[in-house]
Order: structure tokens, then sequence, then C-alpha cells
């Protein structure tokens, strides 16, 4: 698949492409750590947190709060803290405090200005509420992986904004998650921009997404508008 010349759609990938995800983890481990004296490293929570989260994930559906609390509980036991799993709800609870990428603002209010836009997120619809309030832009559409009880990468979400829309002529879908979102879309052939803003290389065999870019604002100039 090629970017369209005529697009109509673009929808966006809410945490890692928007929202400083990793910050806002990092912060809310630290302050709940540093109540027991526990020092933590972004080596030992976000590989973990990554790989933890996904294997809930790919189970029975729960909302993203309760995978949160799970996944709290399990970092804890690798790291060696002991966090009691009533304590847990600190993750889920520090969301309305991640915020965004400093390029995020400007580049969602020059999309809203061209494209209808929307939201495809593996999260609950509370938590997302929180998000959307450091956010500008009100979307056209938003799915969650609670409207779909399911998460990404099943491509129930994509499925179903394609539902919502009358297809895939004119979507393009902007990501940081190669994994969750780009792979697929490249199955479902959506075209897909992919924000590689931690430098990831492709594994052998993996597609190619239709545009590699570092950030937003250069994810405007694959779509026109910069």
């Amino acid at each position: 698949m090629a970017i369209p010349k005529k697009i109509s759609w673009v929808t966006l990938d809410v945490y890692g492409t928007v929202i400083d995800w990793e910050t806002g983890v990092m912060n809310a481990f630290n302050a709940e750590a540093a109540k027991d004296g526990v020092t933590l490293t972004k080596d030992q929570v976000l590989p973990a947190f990554k790989e933890i989260q996904h294997r809930i994930e790919s189970g029975s559906y729960e909302l993203y709060a309760e995978v949160l609390r799970r996944t709290a509980v399990e970092i804890a036991e690798r790291v060696g803290w002991r966090l009691e799993s009533s304590r847990a709800g600190f993750l889920p609870d520090s969301i309305p405090y991640w915020k965004p990428f400093s390029e995020s603002t400007p580049a969602l209010n020059k999309l809203g200005k061209n494209f209808e836009t929307g939201l495809i997120s593996n999260i609950d619809d509370k938590l997302l509420g929180h998000t959307r309030r450091h956010i500008p832009l009100v979307f056209d559409l938003v799915v969650t992986a609670q409207q779909v009880r399911a998460y990404k990468p099943d491509p129930a979400h994509f499925k179903e904004f394609a539902r919502r829309i009358g297809g895939k002529k004119g979507w393009v879908h902007v990501s940081s998650s190669y994994h969750t979102d780009i792979a697929p879309c490249l199955a479902m052939k959506v075209p897909t921009i992919w924000i590689n803003r931690n430098k990831e290389t492709l594994e052998k065999g993996q597609k190619k997404p239709d545009a590699e870019v570092k950030n937003l604002r250069e994810a405007l100039k694959i779509l026109g508008l910069a």
C-alpha cells in the first residue's frame, strides 16, 4: 500500500504516539516505590511493562485499569519490591498525569483542520477521558479496547473503525507501535505511518510500514501538511 493522494481520515494511536507513556509510567513507579525506599530504573520497568502488559492483554478481556494493576504487581515482584496488590492502583491512577509530547498539540490542531480524525486505543473509556483533557482536538470517532472487548494487535479495533466509516478508502493510521498497530494495519491493507521514536529496527520477515518518521511533526509532512 501507499499513502493515498486523497486522504479523508487520519487515525492515531494514543500512548506513545500522542502521549508520552514512558515518562508517565516511570514517574508513577518512582513515586510509589520511593514510599518504600526503593529506586527503579527504566531498564527495570519499561521492557517488563511492555512484556507483561501484552501477555495479560492476550488473555480474556478485562478493563485496562485492571491490566495496569496486574502489570504493576508483576513488575514489583520481578524487581524484588514488595508491593501489596491493594496499592497497585497507583498505576491507572497516574494516567491523568501522563502528558503529550511537545509536538502533539500543534500537530493535532493541524490534522483536525484538514481531515476527519480518530483515536484507536488499547484503553478503557474512562481512562481515555482523563487523557483527552490534555488533547485540544475534538475527534470525530474513537474506538477503544473497552468498546470492542479486545486488545491490539487483535484487529477488532481496526475492523470496527472501518465498519463505522464505511470502508478503508482514504484512511491512514499513525502509530508508534509496530506490534500493536502497524502490523495489523498492514495485514488489513490500511496505509500506515510508523512514528519510530525509539529507533527500533524491524526483524527479518516484518513488513515495512508505508512511511516511517521520528515524530508527529514529521508525520504531517507525509500527510502533506508541512
